[in-house]
């Protein structure tokens, strides 16, 4: 079982306040979990410790760690909310209370919906670091997957692969994305991982003593032009990401040449540079393999410097360089940029501009990655007749890919997951995702699923209640359609629609061959009217 002093030992720099705060909540979730047990056997808050010693290898903040280790205090251990809040503060019962939140969307396997789920969890999350914990939740659950019950293994692993995978790829935590597809990939396709594994197993086999070579040679090289001052390792692929290249090059594992790739960090970006001229110095580049992530980094905010080089020792090689904080950002993402200690308690000092914001030059592309395809809808094209609401101005600043955030209370905005508040994902009852306009009802949810349970909408149920047909719809609302065959539309359906889908399959229904002429309400959004 994990320690609170291995947890507080894998922090960056703890306070006493700090450590005080952590034994405390150590405490609290010990005792919450006293008569809890896993499938394993074993004592439950194995978990939430591990879970809170991953979240300080990250580099966490003390609040973000102690929600880790009470996350499940509330909802397994007997803890109120009132206990939490009294005892440990609104700030971390809100991270509780969102990581509960997402718990509550299960993936069912159509993989049609994966994206929108995935959207789900993030706009759902209205704190970045309610999606952190769940990771690291997912994590730890992950590596002792072996003793939950068979019939569930399979559907938590794809849910793994296809779900949190990709949301820890798109917040950059490298790292964590290939940890969770390597632990998935077994249960998912247990073949092809062990094909996979005996495939790379043999190929490094082969170039493990040459890459040692290499990394001498290039030692010597950097050393001779006086950069004295860095690492060198060598870093395997993982094995679901050498699968899908695979799966791509025809399974010829000749045509990959990055299975094993030597690392060089160094300080700074002008010895990035540097380093590369002497890697080409000594190494001939494959034509058309050099890429330039520093200057053009990835969506997520990877960079670092990679090209594939021929050498006698290794055979074809491909050779990253990058600087220690470029290592750590691609490790850990959106966690490495984050001490939301400093965020909290010197928001003040920096919006009276004494201080300078470490996040000045983060890049919200990262953001715009999680949401490609509402990113070519401009805030003039959104009509408030259309029944969606505007989205907030930053939202349109957003779409502009050369913004730079200029202050830490924009970038503590900018991690809200508030830019889908001009979209809705609702549940059908067997999980799949339904992705609206906000403020749609029912109506719209029928018609989006099939013209025929539209056409023949007898009634709706919103988490197990029954609505009116103007209720608008909530993230995360499971939307049960009742149907019945003498059920028919009506005029009056016009008033409440929001999707041009519905529109236009009400007014066919109706056998109306000219845009209706019904004067729509405008749709309340919050409490407030969309002003034309």
């Amino acid at each position: 079982m994990t320690t609170v002093k291995e947890i507080i030992g894998a922090m960056l720099t703890p306070s006493p306040e700090d450590t005080a705060f952590i034994e405390k909540a150590y405490t609290c979730s010990e005792k919450a979990h006293a008569s809890n047990t896993r499938f394993s056997g074993e004592p439950y808050f194995i978990h939430p410790s591990a879970v809170a010693k991953i979240l300080a290898e990250y580099g966490m903040d003390s609040t973000t760690i102690a929600a880790g280790l009470l996350h499940d205090a509330v909802e397994d251990g007997g803890i109120t909310r009132e206990e939490v809040e009294k005892e440990f503060g609104k700030e971390l019962l809100f991270i509780v209370d969102g990581v509960t939140k997402l718990g509550k969307h299960k993936y069912r396997g159509a993989e049609r919906h994966a994206e929108s789920l995935r959207r789900l969890l993030v706009a759902t999350a209205s704190d970045i670091r309610v999606l952190i914990v769940k990771l690291a939740d997912r994590y730890h659950n992950m590596q002792t997957l072996k003793h939950v019950p068979e019939h569930k293994q399979r559907r938590i692993a794809l849910e793994t692969l296809e779900i949190f995978a990709p949301i820890a790829n798109r917040l950059g935590m490298g790292m964590m994305k290939r940890d969770l597809e390597d632990l998935a990939f077994p249960y998912v396709d247990p073949d092809a991982a062990r094909h996979t594994a005996e495939v790379r197993k043999s190929k490094t086999k082969e170039t493990e003593a040459g890459l040692a070579k290499v990394q001498k040679e290039i030692k010597r090289e950097l050393a001779k032009k006086n950069l004295m001052v860095f690492r060198t390792d060598i870093r395997l692929k993982g094995l679901w990401s050498l699968h899908q290249k695979l799966k791509r090059k025809g399974d010829d594992i000749t045509r990959i040449y990055d299975i094993a790739a030597l690392r060089i960090v160094v300080p700074t970006i002008e010895d990035c540079y540097a380093a590369l001229g002497s890697v080409h110095a000594i190494y001939k580049p494959l034509p058309g393999e050099f890429k330039d992530y520093i200057s053009f980094p990835k969506p997520n905010g990877y960079q670092s410097l990679h090209t594939t080089v021929v050498t006698p020792e290794a055979g074809i090689v491909e050779i990253q360089i990058r600087t220690e904080e470029m290592h750590r950002r691609a490790q850990f993402g959106i966690a490495s940029h984050m001490s939301y200690k400093q965020l909290g308690k010197g928001i003040e000092k920096l919006s009276k501009g004494t201080q300078k914001s470490r996040f000045s030059s983060l890049s919200f592309s990262w953001v715009r990655s999680l949401i490609p395809s509402l990113m070519k809808v401009s805030s003039a094209s959104i009509q408030p007749d259309e029944g969606i609401a505007k989205p907030p101005p930053w939202l349109t600043e957003l779409a502009d890919a050369h913004l730079e955030v200029r202050g830490s209370e924009d970038f503590v905005e900018g991690l809200k997951a508030d830019f889908f508040s001009h979209r809705v994902f609702v549940f059908t009852p067997k999980g799949d995702v339904v992705d609206l306009p906000s403020a749609s009802t029912p109506i719209d949810f029928a018609f989006a699923i099939h013209t025929d349970l539209g056409n023949h909408l007898q009634g709706a149920k919103v988490n197990s209640k029954l609505v009116s047909f103007d209720t608008p719809l909530s993230n995360g609302d499971v939307v049960e359609i009742m149907r019945r065959d003498s059920a028919h539309p009506s005029t009056k359906w016009l008033e409440h629609v929001r999707t041009s889908l519905a529109r236009k399959q009400i007014r066919i229904a109706l056998g109306m061959t000219e845009p209706d002429k019904v004067i729509r309400r405008r749709p309340r959004i919050s409490g407030k009217k969309i002003k034309p």
